[in-house]
């Protein structure tokens, strides 16, 4: 497999930060919060869709770029997003490089992937 190289654009929410607690069937429940889920369907609708899945252990080199300096370095709801469409699971993962980016005008995600 050679490189796969995109750019995504939009500002992820961090993980830590995208959940919310709600009750279902008066169970309590963890479930991605209203930013996140916005993000995970923006973000996925700028996907090169991979046929087939890559199947590999995968290297991913990424850099966010966010608004603010204020979030956190959180590339867990990208790698996650990615889940299904690029690849078949996150854990086929086994080398990061993540960088952390300060862009006001264009918040984005800049993602490489090879097998490793």
């Amino acid at each position: 497999m050679s490189m796969i190289k995109f750019v995504t654009f939009g500002e992820p929410a961090s993980k830590s930060n995208s959940r919310r607690l709600v009750m279902q069937k008066n169970k309590p429940r963890f479930i991605k919060s209203a930013k996140a889920l916005s993000f995970v369907r923006t973000f996925q609708t700028q996907l090169p869709v991979q046929d087939p899945l890559l199947e590999d252990n995968l290297s991913v080199t990424m850099t966010i770029y966010y608004a603010s300096r204020r979030p956190d370095l959180d590339e867990s709801v990208v790698l996650d997003a990615m889940q299904g469409f690029v690849y078949k699971n996150d854990r086929q993962v086994k080398e990061k490089h993540i960088f952390w980016g300060l862009d006001r005008e264009n918040p984005r995600v800049e993602v490489a992937i090879e097998s490793c």
